[in-house]
């Protein structure tokens, strides 16, 4: 951040994508509002509070926190059922419930999570983006579409014209004073919702501090917890990917956390890392440090106090030109080209065909995510399994077998059938080198293999066990009950 404050490029790059991104916060937070049923304020509150906690707090530098339309989902409930007040106690228990995991080390769970899971992440996300714009170009009026159009033009076409100022902000300036000076009738910002007039203020929630409580709110900040750390852990990991460089990602966990308690305070309904409004400002607006992030909040926060009259002007067309071309420049287009798919082995499209229709089928990320990890756990599981192989060979009174691969629960269940139990000699030896044994069901294998031998009378030496594999086979062999 200290380079862009001594470069007056760079510092004219951070600026603008900061006010870029704040236009961009503006329906959304108020949208998000509506999904949890609040006054469109908290929803803008909470946005501002979470730009600027994080900018001190992430470990992401770049990346847009703000309230998002999962943790909307989560906690929606808690407000229909229960009320404000529990549900600002459920975003503040999220929020330490994030701090606890990341001191757990949640975020070294990422390495868990295959690239074709992060490609459908990605292709759903822009779809979202796409699907959420057509409510703004469905019985609307005609100067919509042409506006709408004009603007995904300057978009596109003044970049290669001059990149002095952000493109998306020229055709929201743009498209505001055609709009204006016209007296064009066509959907604003002002239309969905009404804009605070005042600064947020501090609050505690009014609610029982009993185990009752808890009890009401425990699940829904779990929840919020898990959602929230999931989407901004993959962000940051796209944002990484984007800008070629490194991030905490422990620290951007609980950086949220302690963002999402400072939301709390502040009367705001929570949220998370927003891949629409960090792909303006890392995309699109070229932004590389926490000043943006932190002058997104402010100029959000100054924007609807102080000019919300000026801001409610702005059409809608404009916004949704914008966040097209984010859905545009969001999906991994090479992903899905021809020579991609042939060349990609069908396990992998697979995990991302099935992450990118669960998320659009639920719109939550997290499940999607989940199943798509879980779909590759399955696949590669049983890919695996089939890479064990079992070479037999007799000499004298020995039958010698050489079980090559890894050996778990799903390739351990084949290895029983692999013997000759009726056609071998007294003496079996079984060479484990070029093998590994894994878990429970492996050594359960290895134990049947043996009770089969000798009940026929043959004598079984096992061989060539590593140093792990065979502390576990020697704590569990003959421990496993029956086989």
């Amino acid at each position: 951040m200290r380079a862009a404050l001594c470069s007056p490029r760079l510092l004219r790059t951070e600026v603008l994508a900061g006010l870029v991104v704040a236009l961009a916060l503006i329906p959304e937070a108020i949208a998000f509002s509506i999904i949890a049923g609040v006054d469109p304020r908290v929803g803008l509150f909470a946005s501002f509070t979470m730009a600027v906690a994080i900018s001190f707090l992430g470990g992401r530098p770049a990346m847009i926190s703000a309230a998002t339309g999962a943790v909307a989902l989560v906690i929606a409930p808690v407000m229909r059922d229960h009320g404000y007040d529990y549900l600002i106690a459920t975003v503040l228990l999220g929020g330490a419930l994030q701090v606890v995991l990341a001191l757990l080390g949640v975020a070294r769970l990422m390495r868990f999570i295959p690239r074709s899971v992060m490609v459908g992440f990605v292709n759903a996300l822009a779809i979202l983006i796409f699907v959420a714009q057509l409510e703004h170009l469905v019985d609307v009026p005609w100067a919509v579409y042409p506006m709408t159009a004009v603007g995904i033009a300057v978009i596109v076409g003044l970049p290669r014209v001059s990149s002095v100022v952000p493109a998306p902000l020229v055709a929201i300036v743009a498209l505001t004073a055609f709009a204006v000076v016209g007296s064009v009738a066509v959907p604003d910002v002002g239309d969905q919702g009404r804009l605070p007039e005042s600064l947020p203020s501090w609050f505690v929630p009014d609610v029982p501090w009993t185990l009752a409580t808890l009890e009401i709110i425990a699940p829904y900040a779990l929840a919020m917890a898990l959602v929230g750390l999931l989407e901004s852990l993959l962000t940051a990991k796209l944002v990484d990917d984007i800008t070629d460089t490194g991030s905490d990602k422990t620290r951007e966990a609980w950086g949220q956390g302690a963002a999402n308690i400072v939301t709390g305070f502040f009367g705001g309904m929570g949220g998370c890392a927003m891949i629409g409004q960090t792909m303006i400002n890392v995309k699109v607006s070229g932004a590389r440090t926490r000043l943006s992030t932190f002058l997104a909040g402010v100029f959000l926060l100054v924007l609807v106090v102080g000019f919300g009259d000026v801001v409610a002007l702005i059409p809608m067309a404009a916004l949704v030109a914008v966040m097209i071309m984010v859905s545009v420049g969001t999906f991994d287009w090479h992903s899905i080209r021809p020579a991609t798919l042939r060349r990609m082995p069908r396990s992998e499209t697979a995990v991302m065909v099935a992450t990118v229709v669960v998320t659009v089928w639920t719109h939550n990320l997290a499940i999607g995510v989940g199943v798509g990890v879980l779909v590759a756990m399955v696949l590669f599981a049983r890919r695996v399994a089939h890479l064990t192989q079992t070479e037999r060979a007799v000499e004298g009174g020995t039958a010698s077998y050489r079980v090559t691969g890894e050996l778990f629960f799903a390739s351990s269940n084949d290895l029983t059938t692999q013997f000759a139990y009726a056609e071998d000699p007294a003496r079996v030896v079984i060479d484990l080198s070029a093998a590994r044994v894994w878990d429970a069901s492996s050594v359960a294998a290895l134990d049947a293999i043996t009770t089969k031998y000798e009940r026929r009378g043959t004598v079984v030496e096992i061989v060539g066990l590593d140093g792990a594999s065979a502390d576990r086979h020697e704590r569990l062999s003959g421990r496993l009950g029956e086989h």
